[in-house]
């Protein structure tokens, strides 16, 4: 099923998540192979591209195979934030920008107070969100957590303010920064923001096969699901994913000579 973040069109409700070291050029291309709707990068640092760091800005390299197509930045000053988006727009084909406001990554929240952070300052959420949507003619999304702890989940408040802002779509990762990725992710936090605000939403967290996904769809009603660690070593799970939504495929065993010349593609 299409369907839209701002005026980017969606061909399907399969997203890949930005995950850190792994979202390269190589892996998104096999996911895109895969049917994969929206393709997600790994994040980037707003000071490394601020400060002009080479590493970070071949990162941002990308192809009109990988359309429609969303960059990641991670930060906590507004000014590096709004300069790496506005030179992401200036320097990309890219389609979208996204903020990366649910990373649980100590060096992240602590270091800089970014990622999950943000999300104990609704001011400040509020503050990046409407600095970065005044500045990029594209859409700007936001990806969050349900909160900081067990005592703190903001999901919907945060996920208001974020719309308020004039994000065009959120994705949720119904985890709190405490949980990092264990335990259970609770959807009904998804399902609670998904009829508290009118964008799109994404949800995301423990989708680790095709079947997982169309329950998600159909408790929470969210948009779309993204789907991370569960890809890693398997891009079939996309393939799969996309087909069973689309008309009921069931998946079936990829064979021996499939795998090698995924992984002759992805080397």
């Amino acid at each position: 099923m299409k369907w839209k973040i701002g005026n980017v069109e969606i061909d399907n409700q399969i997203a890949l998540a930005p995950m850190a070291g792994v979202c390269d050029f190589s892996f998104r291309t096999i996911v895109k192979s895969m049917g994969c709707g929206l393709i997600e990068t790994e994040m980037v640092s707003d000071k490394a591209i601020m400060y002009g760091n080479w590493k970070t800005k071949e990162m941002l390299y990308m192809t009109d195979f990988e359309h429609p197509i969303s960059q990641q930045i991670v930060g906590s000053d507004l000014e590096s934030l709004t300069f790496a988006s506005k030179y992401i727009w200036e320097n990309t084909d890219v389609d979208i920008i996204d903020i990366n406001m649910g990373c649980p990554v100590t060096k992240v929240t602590n270091r800089s107070k970014a990622g999950c952070a943000l999300m104990k300052d609704p001011d400040k959420v509020k503050s990046i969100v409407e600095s970065i949507v005044d500045i990029v003619p594209i859409p700007v999304t936001v990806k969050i957590r349900s909160g900081w702890d067990k005592n703190s989940v903001n999901a919907v408040e945060i996920a208001q303010i974020i719309e308020d802002a004039g994000a065009s779509a959120i994705t949720v990762h119904p985890r709190t920064k405490d949980q990092g990725y264990s335990g259970k992710a609770d959807w009904s936090i998804i399902r609670e923001v998904k009829e508290n605000v009118n964008i799109p939403v994404i949800g995301n967290g423990d989708i680790k096969s095709c079947f997982d996904a169309k329950r998600m769809l159909e408790e929470t009603s969210c948009d779309a699901v993204m789907i991370g660690r569960a890809s890693l070593g398997n891009p079939w799970l996309i393939r799969d994913c996309v087909n069973y939504l689309e008309d009921g495929t069931l998946p079936y065993e990829v064979s021996m000579e499939e795998r090698m010349e995924t992984l002759k593609r992805h080397i």
